[in-house]
């Protein structure tokens, strides 16, 4: 498992390449990159500033890879996600899962994406020509988190 939050920018092609050194031998890898959106509802977005609370946020996310791994056989899992200043289609953060078969590989990426986007401790604000907003994550991204929590258990 490899967890890292970086102030510098990163190269995806960089993160898989490392990723699959730490995943050989597996029959599936799943990698998901999430870029910073050049538009938002208050128009072109000029950057996007994250914060985080270390060792709070790593611990938190590394109890999310602790429960993927409870759900699905992983084999490996790197994350890598932005804090600071980040311009409209930089990568903010990177998600790879490996593990035997598909299925598991993907569902994996998809909920550590999900508690990411909604539970993972980070603050963002985004900066438009009009306005500087601290943004929260949008109801379907709570929506898409419940579907994990059987009986809308947290």
């Amino acid at each position: 498992m490899m967890i890292r939050l970086t102030d510098h920018p990163f190269l995806t092609t960089d993160a898989v390449a490392e990723f699959e050194k730490d995943a050989a031998g597996a029959g599936a890898i799943v990698t998901f990159c999430g870029l910073v959106r050049p538009q938002s509802a208050e128009g072109d977005v000029e950057t996007l500033h994250l914060q985080a609370y270390s060792p709070m946020t790593e611990n938190g996310i590394r109890q999310a890879v602790n429960d993927a791994r409870q759900r699905w056989p992983l084999t490996a899992v790197h994350i890598i996600h932005r804090i600071g200043d980040m311009a409209p289609g930089e990568p903010i953060v990177f998600v790879a899962t490996a593990a035997p078969h598909r299925r598991a590989a993907f569902e994996a990426a998809d909920f550590l994406m999900d508690y990411l986007k909604t539970d993972a401790i980070f603050w963002k604000k985004e900066v438009t020509a009009s306005e500087t907003r601290w943004i929260e994550p949008r109801a379907d991204d709570y929506v898409d988190r419940a579907r994990w929590n059987p009986q809308g258990e947290s």
